[in-house]
């Protein structure tokens, strides 16, 4: 790393590059599928969708319609594929609409004719088509009391499934027998394509009773019309084997390891040796914090596993039981329990944001943490551990003028987690 650039700029690089290596024009077009004899629909939902579908219209060479949905805000301009905008994390009747228009199309399509299905994180939110009886306000509660417990994604995405008209593989259904490519940028740890997005046209591996243990396991109240839906056969999704998939196809075209490997090298080509820990880190925000500061701390007091000036990579997904009442953020909760646990260990640095631009619900992608934030901190009147207590790493962190703030990028493989271990005892 030059002597010129900072540790603040270095790590913002590192995280440019990787949301660059994930961007639509850079994954869509070599994924894209020949032309039908008959008709090619655009179906999407996710933060990428209407830059996934600005990809499609510039390098499709026939005809076609469609309509994509996203999150307000990550909107850009197509000309035969309509965007539309609804609420994320928790749906709203904008999506409640794209959800029925999307079925509806899809239900038009024959043998001759294909489905191009655009598929990206947020997709779950935004495909807001509740199950026979169940009341939007109803899915709207039920969905704001799961990111509160603590719940990871592959639960919420269970619960969803089994309470939508849309998602599980049922898009998928509405297609048949259209021919139905989807294409999937990963925002889940594992590349699942059934959890993406809530699987729309993936067969579901889970069950009803896998939903109902969700709501048990965080103490979470069913409305007696959710109940009664789970109790009919509507509720299960379509799983393996069944006709909707005959003429089924997904491909993962992006994913955290891609961004992560992106930002290894140039770190690398910056004289900076990078080590990925993992591409598909979950668990509480705070809890991955102490465990990522335990290894920063080794590379600086051991030079192991590797000697500094060094760079710690990681993805995936963090969850936060929300017990206080601050402005948070995963990553924001992240980089305060790391500046928590480092104590200000000197010659440690980092970055914690999320790659679509949102952390959470906030306006800022993440945040940035200097050997020297407990000090700002102090000297500002902050107690870390009291805001850390709240849930409140955003304010922490604004505070101390440290947010990161992108905008929205237009892609999403979740979190990215950067700790650069300069080997320096004056913290610079």
């Amino acid at each position: 790393m030059s002597p010129s650039v900072s540790p603040a700029a270095f790590l913002r690089g590192l995280f440019d590059t990787a949301v660059a290596d994930v961007q639509a024009e850079r994954c869509v077009p070599p994924a894209l599928p020949p032309a039908p004899p008959g008709r090619t629909a655009v179906l999407g939902a996710g933060k990428a969708a209407a830059a996934m579908a600005a990809a499609v219209e510039r390098h499709w060479s026939g005809p076609l319609e469609g309509l994509v949905v996203t999150r307000y805000g990550h909107g850009v301009p197509c000309n035969s594929i309509e965007v539309l905008e609804a609420g994320h994390p928790i749906p709203d009747d904008a999506g409640r609409q794209a959800a029925q228009r999307m079925l509806a199309l899809a239900g038009t399509l024959g043998p001759d004719d294909l489905a191009l299905v655009l598929i990206s994180g947020g997709g779950s939110s935004l495909l807001a088509l509740p199950g026979e009886g169940i009341s939007l306000e109803q899915k709207q509660d039920l969905g704001r009391a799961l990111l509160r417990s603590g719940a990871t994604i592959d639960e919420i995405n269970c619960v969803r499934k089994h309470l939508s008209a849309i998602k599980g593989g049922r898009l998928a259904a509405a297609c048949a027998p259209a021919h139905c490519v989807t294409l999937a940028i990963s925002d889940v740890p594992g590349d699942d394509p059934a959890v993406i997005a809530s699987g729309p046209t993936v067969a579901d591996r889970t069950s009803v009773s896998d939903a109902r243990a969700v709501f048990r396991r965080y103490a979470i109240e069913v409305p007696p019309a959710v109940a009664a839906f789970l109790d009919t056969p509507g509720a299960e999704t379509p799983g393996p084997g069944d006709p909707a998939f005959a003429n089924a196809e997904i491909h993962v075209i992006a994913n955290a390891q891609g961004a992560l490997d992106a930002a290894a090298a140039r770190a690398e080509a910056e004289g900076v040796r990078a080590l990925v820990l993992s591409d598909r880190v979950e668990g509480e925000a705070r809890d991955v914090a102490r465990v990522h500061a335990a290894i920063a701390t080794q590379v600086a007091r051991a030079g192991q596993p590797a000697a500094a000036p060094c760079v710690l990579l990681s993805g995936g997904e963090t969850t936060v039981t929300v017990r206080g009442e601050g402005r948070g953020g995963r990553n924001a909760e992240f980089g305060l329990a790391l500046a928590v646990a480092l104590q200000a260990y000197p010659g440690i640095h980092a970055l914690a944001c999320d790659t679509d631009g949102i952390d959470g619900t906030e306006d800022n992608a993440g945040v940035y943490m200097a050997p020297d934030t407990l000090a700002r901190a102090t000297a500002a009147g902050l107690d870390a551990g009291a805001y850390l207590a709240n849930n409140d790493g955003y304010g922490f962190f604004q505070r101390l003028d440290d947010l990161v703030i992108t905008g929205p990028t237009r892609t999403n493989v979740n979190d990215f987690r950067a700790i650069l271990v300069t080997g320096s005892r004056t913290g610079c």
